[in-house]
């Protein structure tokens, strides 16, 4: 017998389909580096991601539309971050160039 075994997954998640989809997304992560939610039994990282998803750790996302659009926002925002940052940075140089040349 496999574990987790389907049936007890499939008290986790609403359909096979959101089953297959959450592991492949959650394994994907943990390919990447992400941080794990618990220690695992498993080396591979496709049954790592179902050994959470048994645990409850990791869940579909009632309302994936508004997951994205948060993710899209968080993005935006960091970028306008950084670019303001960057251009506090190109002013501050500017500044201290021109106290420079009054210097000399």
């Amino acid at each position: 017998m496999l574990k987790p075994s389907i049936d007890t997954l499939l008290d986790k998640v609403p359909s096979k389909y959101s089953l297959v989809m959450l592991q492949a997304k959650r394994a994907h992560e943990l390919e990447a580096g992400a941080e794990a939610t618990m220690t695992f039994t498993s080396v591979k990282s496709t049954l790592q991601a179902l050994e959470e998803i048994e645990a409850g750790l990791v869940t579909v996302h009632p309302n994936p539309e508004e997951k994205r659009a948060q993710a899209l926002l968080k993005k935006e925002q960091e970028r306008l971050f950084r670019e303001a940052e960057e251009q506090r940075i190109k002013e501050q140089i500017a500044k201290e160039k021109e106290e420079e040349g009054g210097k000399i």
